[in-house]
């Protein structure tokens, strides 16, 4: 069964880039055996740099079970996904991702994953990108107010 969830992510990846959709990132997700969501790279298509073929995927497949929760489900990629796909399926309490080709073989034709995984490895002050903290005291109400929400929805 992992060849044919595979094998279809494979297929989005490299269908959908001839197309012009985006890059060569194809995702599917599976639950109870059968596959409920695909996904495909629309970075340069949409103009958004969060359309990833995972993102994408996660987003359909929990419009499709009307539950932000994907526990249990499985994520074929035909890439290991990048440091925000990855949280992402944790988010979605996905319990397996399966991926082909490594994010050293995304690096070698030109695609940041690497770097970024790299990058969140190191402390803020040593990034690349400034980060920066400021105005704590003034955010902290807001963590104080959710605390104390009865009715808010755990996620």
């Amino acid at each position: 069964m992992h060849e044919k969830f595979m094998s279809e992510a494979i297929r989005l990846a490299t269908e959908k880039m001839q197309n012009g959709d985006g890059g060569p990132f194809g995702a599917v997700i599976v639950m109870d055996g059968r596959i409920i969501s695909r996904g495909w790279n629309q970075v340069t298509s949409t103009n958004d740099p969060t359309a990833h073929a995972e993102i994408v995927a996660i987003r359909n497949a929990c419009r499709q079970i009307n539950n932000f929760s994907l526990a249990g489900g499985t994520l074929y990629v035909n890439c290991e996904p990048c440091p925000m796909c990855m949280a992402a399926a944790y988010w979605a309490e996905i319990a397996t991702v399966y991926y082909g080709t490594t994010r050293k073989d995304a690096a070698a034709i030109g695609f940041a994953d690497d770097h970024i995984h790299q990058e969140l490895s190191l402390p803020n002050e040593e990034r690349v990108m400034n980060i920066k903290q400021i105005m704590r005291d003034q955010a902290l109400p807001a963590f104080a107010l959710w605390e104390s929400m009865a009715d808010k929805i755990k996620y």
